[in-house]
């Protein structure tokens, strides 16, 4: 059914093989689109993404539950009409 195609990679140009195996589980996983980089572009692109993601330092901000009335810290700036609530309650909410 699948057969191996010649791609072209968006970022270095080079041709690449998408395998017949790749492309079944590609279709496994209910993909529809092939892949637009070769395998070295692919990897380099995840190592930049994750690398960058976490040199990045997230401000958290002060609140008070409005459910139980403790501490916490959110990565978001509390607004006076929105309630903000701790993990415990957050996730007891769901």
């Amino acid at each position: 059914m699948f057969q191996d195609k010649t791609l072209v990679c968006k970022d270095c140009g080079n041709d690449f093989i998408f395998t017949a195996g790749e492309q079944e589980f590609y279709s496994t996983k209910g993909f529809q689109n092939d892949p637009s980089r070769c395998k070295s572009c692919r990897d380099a692109k995840k190592s930049q993404f994750n690398s960058g993601a976490s040199s990045v330092k997230r401000e958290l901000y002060d609140a008070v539950c409005a459910e139980c009335g403790k501490e916490a810290k959110v990565p978001f700036k509390p607004r006076l009409d929105k309630p903000v609530y701790c993990s415990d309650c957050f996730a007891n909410n769901k």
